[in-house]
């Protein structure tokens, strides 16, 4: 038995005493709950249903020296064909109640689909900008969750930095906490989640009182911006951006320039739409999209000299 099979065994049966092991299942595939719709299986899989229940999960993950990862709804990321060798805890603490008249609490599984809404119905504004966009509430404060608005009296960046008024955590030393903006350290695609590995738990939002018919015009205004310019991910399966953002020139823009737009390894594609997105057709594997992401990469270096850096997170064996 070797060490991580060792760890795991003893995850499984702590289990039964610090978990609901009803919730937890072995050698289960990732892909159907990833964007991307690829990935091999995880070892095991624990569904946590609160913020107590993640945090609980993560800690007994920690004191077992089991290998562990946190998914939300799996955006951003490509899970190797081989899966994870560990324990992959399943966010799906989505509990959220209004603090006060302008203060929204979520549990981090909430997902910022069903948050706008239930921020819109109490009339209150802030949120709907990020519609259409696949992130759990964890994974917004992660990558401190921007859009460009489209509309000519909100053009600029806006980022989910602006409403963040505080998170509880759990720091990478075990201890539960509630933080705020400076301590969050937001940056561009950027938060201090990159950097220690603390979780979070729960997130507090400070909203403004806002007109309902204004927010929904907002919602239609942007899905109908990104339904033009990004494939569906109901149709073509995606993780969003696969690289980062070089100022002033745009990945995007340099893989266009390649002519490399609908080009395929396999049954991955770099999008039509978008020269930053890769696609899955429906049996595209992690090997493929990797191939795909060097061959953009040699391209745009050779003819730009310019070194494409991926965004998305590579998660698991390849």
């Amino acid at each position: 038995m070797t060490t991580v099979e060792r760890a795991l065994a003893n995850f499984r049966a702590s289990a039964r005493t610090f978990l609901d092991p009803q919730r937890l299942r072995s050698d289960a595939p990732l892909a159907p709950y990833t964007t991307f719709r690829i990935g091999g299986p995880a070892d095991l899989l624990y569904d946590a249903t609160s913020a107590d229940d993640l945090a609980n999960a993560v800690i007994l993950a920690r004191e077992l020296d089991v290998p562990h990862f946190v998914l939300g709804l799996g955006a951003n990321i490509l899970v190797g064909d081989k899966g994870f060798r560990g324990v992959v805890v399943r966010n799906q603490a989505a509990a959220h109640r209004f603090v006060d008249d302008t203060r929204l609490w979520a549990e981090s599984g909430t997902t910022c689909k069903d948050l706008i809404f239930a921020a819109i119905g109490a009339s209150l504004s802030g949120l709907e900008h990020y519609i259409g966009i696949p992130s759990t509430v964890g994974g917004a404060v992660w990558q401190n969750l921007h859009f460009l608005s489209p509309a000519p009296e909100r053009e600029r960046t806006m980022f989910i930095a602006e409403v963040v008024e505080s998170c509880e955590i759990l720091t990478e030393e075990g201890q539960r906490k509630v933080v705020g903006p400076d301590y969050l350290a937001f940056g561009y695609d950027e938060s201090v989640f990159h950097h220690r590995q603390d979780i979070a738990l729960a997130v507090t939002f400070r909203l403004t009182p806002g007109d309902p018919a204004v927010m929904h015009r907002i919602l239609q205004e942007n899905l109908s911006w990104r339904g033009a310019r990004h494939p569906w991910l109901e149709i073509h399966p995606s993780a969003g951006s696969i690289f980062k953002k070089i100022e002033g020139v745009g990945a995007g823009r340099l893989v266009d320039q390649c002519g490399l737009k609908g080009f395929r390894i396999g049954g991955a594609q770099i999008s039509h739409m978008h020269a930053n997105i890769m696609v899955n057709l429906g049996h595209a594997t992690a090997a493929d999209v990797r191939a795909l992401i060097a061959h953009a990469q040699e391209a745009v270096q050779t003819k730009f000299n310019q070194q494409l850096e991926p965004e998305i997170g590579f998660i698991g064996e390849f």
